[in-house]
């Protein structure tokens, strides 16, 4: 967890950063122009994902703490990584595929270089794990909060969330114009959203035949007022084929708005809820609202 204090020093940090880079107010968030400014160099040509364990002997050799030496062999798909020595940031050359989660990714190590305090690291290795933005060990939970708020431009992105309408058509236009990945921009439309709303993430099943129709929780996330008005929602961690979504899933509904489900709160009250599916290949997206909650868009919104 970070505590108030450091939360405003990060804000603060990153809020210099993106107005002597000049890049408040452009879209999407020029994250190389403000890697630049933060002077660090950047290869983003070696795949990380499959590289050859002895290209890090060059930096086992520099540490001497024997638990960071293991991780170098111990961490597995590394997607990201920064050499504070060189000043230099690696990125898997596979994000290329997914330009939202290399813009993260990217930021995030330059949380590593910009955040004084961190001056002791001098190898910051990241996967999928440390890279959640739900992770709780403190540097990594630093990073990913500096990187999350530096790509969705602090007060930019609330006052987005403001003018554009209720569910997945907003986040969609909002990822596009921020840079970002689907599960950022929802994860953060949520958690800022006045509406009462939550998002429910779901992994798919391993197999690839499809024959499993099990999908299980990845994250849950309630925007405040839903908390305060709702509470929290009674729901399993495992999905089977009885749930909507889950048939959406495996007749391949990949993007609809037009959900409707019974859900039951901790309450034990029934909540009659409308809901929003997206499948984005990685994960299931399913946009939880009250029945009747409504927000009328400022902006129009064109969806592809």
């Amino acid at each position: 967890m970070i505590d108030d204090y450091t939360r405003k020093e990060i804000d603060k940090i990153s809020y210099n950063i993106l107005k002597e880079s000049k890049s408040f107010d452009v879209f999407p968030t020029p994250v190389d122009k403000i890697l630049n400014y933060s002077n660090f160099a950047l290869d983003n040509k070696i795949d990380l994902e499959n590289i050859d364990h002895s290209f890090f002997d060059t930096f086992k050799e520099k540490l001497f703490d024997p638990s960071k030496k293991a991780l170098l062999h111990a961490l597995s798909k590394v997607q990201g990584f920064f050499y504070r020595e060189e000043k230099i940031i690696y990125i898997d050359t596979n994000l290329d595929k997914n330009l939202g989660k290399k813009n993260f990714v990217k930021l995030h190590e330059i949380g590593h270089g910009v955040l004084s305090w961190q001056d002791e690291i001098i190898l910051a290795l990241d996967n999928n794990e440390t890279l959640s933005e739900e992770y709780e060990e403190q540097f990594e939970a630093e990073a990913n909060y500096f990187a999350s708020v530096t790509l969705f431009q602090h007060d930019r992105f609330i006052e987005d969330c403001d003018n554009y309408g209720l569910g997945l058509g907003a986040v969609m236009a909002l990822r596009k114009k921020y840079g970002s990945s689907v599960h950022s921009a929802f994860r953060n439309y949520v958690l800022q959203s006045k509406n009462r709303c939550c998002l429910l993430v779901l992994n798919h099943p391993v197999n690839a035949n499809g024959f499993t129709n099990i999908l299980t929780t990845r994250n849950l996330f309630y925007s405040p007022s839903f908390l305060t008005d709702i509470g929290n929602l009674k729901l399993p961690n495992e999905f089977g084929f009885k749930w909507k979504f889950v048939e959406d899933f495996k007749f391949k509904r990949n993007f609809h708005e037009k959900g409707n489900i019974s859900l039951v709160t901790e309450h034990g009250e029934e909540l009659k809820a409308g809901y929003h599916y997206f499948n984005s290949t990685y994960n299931s997206f399913v946009f939880i609202f009250p029945k009747g909650e409504k927000k009328y868009s400022k902006t129009k919104i064109i969806l592809n």
